[in-house]
């Protein structure tokens, strides 16, 4: 900051990120700043009622440990990493034949399935490019929606986009062969799309690789034309729930 000049910058007291003392929301979490942003003079200077407003001294509060001062501290993706690791692990038992596919994928028709392996189905690979495509964005996008929503709602995507896409095809198909994490990632994908979505629907300018995105779900969606386990239908159902699940993410976050 130069003496008797304008403040460079304010810190956002939600995500603690340097941005411009003349907006009135913060770009990067979206958190109310102030209610109208300052008068100017005609130097470019915050008028003298500006000046005199009581400005919040930044903040980061105590460090925690390893953290360095001045640097947020993220906490580690708890959910996608349980998630990840339990999808691996449980590719090594099935390659092992420890655990026999039957026992956690949906291979029989519907109604001589246990109930559970809708859950346990979106846990289960086969096929290690199958597994590669769908943890990769699993991991990418589980911990991006992590940082912004926290670890419920993580879970709450792979369970309504995996378990649920299982769930779909349990129920219209007679014999299905279906289990693999396609519909969980879609889910995760949308849903973390969502807010910059909405964003360039303002014709605001974003942060996030939409393009990238796009590809990865595209990727996710066709995954089914090289591995059959990869059910369309699935696909689909994760789709939908990423948006189902993802507005109302996308709406809270923005009204904090």
């Amino acid at each position: 900051m130069t003496s008797g000049g304008p403040d460079l910058f304010v810190i956002c007291k939600s995500c603690g990120s340097e941005v411009s003392p003349y907006i009135t929301e913060c770009p990067y979490c979206g958190n109310r700043l102030r209610k109208r942003a300052p008068k100017l003079d005609r130097e470019g200077r915050p008028s003298d009622k500006a000046r005199r407003a009581k400005r919040p001294s930044p903040s980061l509060g105590p460090l925690r440990r390893g953290e360095i001062p001045g640097i947020r501290h993220d906490a580690r993706p708890y959910a996608t990493i349980a998630i990840v690791l339990t999808s691996l692990v449980l590719l090594v038992l099935i390659k092992a034949g420890v655990v026999p596919l039957s026992d956690v994928a949906l291979v029989f028709g519907h109604f001589d399935d246990p109930w559970w392996h809708v859950l346990t189905a979106p846990f289960a690979y086969a096929n290690s490019g199958y597994a590669f495509a769908a943890l990769f964005a699993i991991a990418i996008f589980g911990w991006l929606n992590e940082r912004r929503h926290g670890p419920l709602a993580v879970v709450a995507l792979f369970l309504l986009g995996g378990a649920g896409g299982m769930l779909a095809v349990a129920a219209t198909e007679s014999f299905p062969l279906a289990f693999g994490g396609n519909g969980a990632a879609l889910a995760l994908v949308v849903a973390w799309a969502i807010p910059d979505l909405l964003e360039v629907r303002r014709n605001r300018e974003i942060d996030g690789d939409l393009l990238g995105a796009a590809v990865i779900a595209i990727i996710l969606l066709l995954l089914p034309v090289a591995d059959q386990s990869a059910d369309a239908l699935a696909g689909v159902a994760g789709l939908v729930a990423g948006i189902l699940l993802g507005y109302p993410l996308a709406r809270l976050r923005a009204a904090r």
